[in-house]
């Protein structure tokens, strides 16, 4: 794949950055998860969709937390071959914690668009019971995919290795990043963006230019970002990685480049176990926007909001 192409400059800087970069991300996002779930578990009275949602997002955010630690280590040491099924758990947890927050972010704008722009459907369509299934539909889902994919990412007969680095061609198949791309990123992301755009809608056409409704726009918009920013870059370098291994790109140059990329944004994505924490910091408001949506609906019977018509 990359022939006589060197990346030992690229390796060493990343050795330094991945610990400048995780540690802080460890840390605080420790603190944050931690912090939510002691909010949601013994702080609040009453549990509603939102915080069942909020619960499973912050046990997921956990979830991708727990191997940063063997990852910083792996970046500056080799394996021993008796750790590869070891190694392939701890991937099988991080990639489980990137694509569950995914899949659970999504889930959590659908629930909200539902309920703000569609309130008298909510009432039949959403119950604690139903954000419950949900949540353990997407983690039981996520974890067989997950696990059966990584599994194939390893080869035997090596005497040692770097784990979360130097996946083999298995794991570069077509078919793999094809579904990486487009179920893992492009498919949630487009529900996201649309679920945001149709909320944004419906607030500003409700007439109610309150306090409390350009906060929550604020903070769909501040979600989104969220979402997109640090996820976006990732997938766009795995993308050219696969390029390179295709041999698409065989240019030294451009090859040390993707690679510094991939390794970089990868890091800087896990960011997201941090930004969700802008999520339970608005839970009272989301809370208080749910009381008056009945209210939004009333005057949305009068005037166009939400519809499949404005797409």
């Amino acid at each position: 794949m990359t022939g006589n192409c060197s990346f030992e400059h690229v390796d060493k800087l990343m050795k330094h950055l991945e610990l400048v970069i995780y540690v802080p991300i460890f840390l605080l996002g420790l603190v944050c998860n931690f912090g939510a779930l002691y909010v949601f578990c013994c702080s609040l009275s009453k549990w509603t969709e939102t915080t069942i949602y909020m619960t499973s997002l912050a046990l997921i955010d956990l979830v991708l937390l727990f191997p940063l630690p063997f990852k910083m280590h792996a970046a500056n040491h080799l394996w021993p071959a008796h750790l590869q099924p070891l190694c392939s758990v701890l991937e099988s947890l991080y990639f489980f914690g990137i694509y569950g927050s995914i899949y659970t972010i999504m889930s959590i704008a659908v629930d909200r668009w539902l309920a703000i722009c569609h309130p008298f459907k909510a009432k039949q369509r959403r119950s604690r019971k139903k954000a419950l299934g949900i949540c353990v539909s997407v983690w039981a889902l996520v974890l067989i995919v997950v696990s059966t994919t990584i599994s194939s990412f390893r080869t035997g007969g090596v005497a040692e290795f770097h784990c979360f680095h130097s996946f083999s061609t298995q794991g570069w198949r077509p078919v793999v990043i094809i579904c990486v791309q487009v179920f893992g990123f492009l498919l949630p992301a487009m529900v996201l963006v649309f679920c945001s755009v149709k909320l944004i809608r419906t607030l500003q056409q409700s007439g109610r230019q309150s306090p409390q409704s350009q906060a929550y726009v604020k903070y769909i918009y501040s979600s989104m970002c969220a979402f997109l920013l640090p996820l976006t870059p990732c997938h766009l370098a795995i993308l050219l990685q696969f390029m390179v291994h295709q041999e698409v790109i065989q240019d030294c140059g451009a090859q040390a480049h993707i690679s510094l990329f991939i390794q970089l944004s990868l890091c800087l994505s896990n960011v997201t176990c941090c930004l969700d924490a802008l999520c339970y910091y608005f839970i009272t408001l989301e809370v208080k926007i749910a009381k008056n949506t009945f209210r939004l609906s009333t005057v949305g019977l009068r005037r166009p909001t939400c519809s499949t018509s404005e797409v």
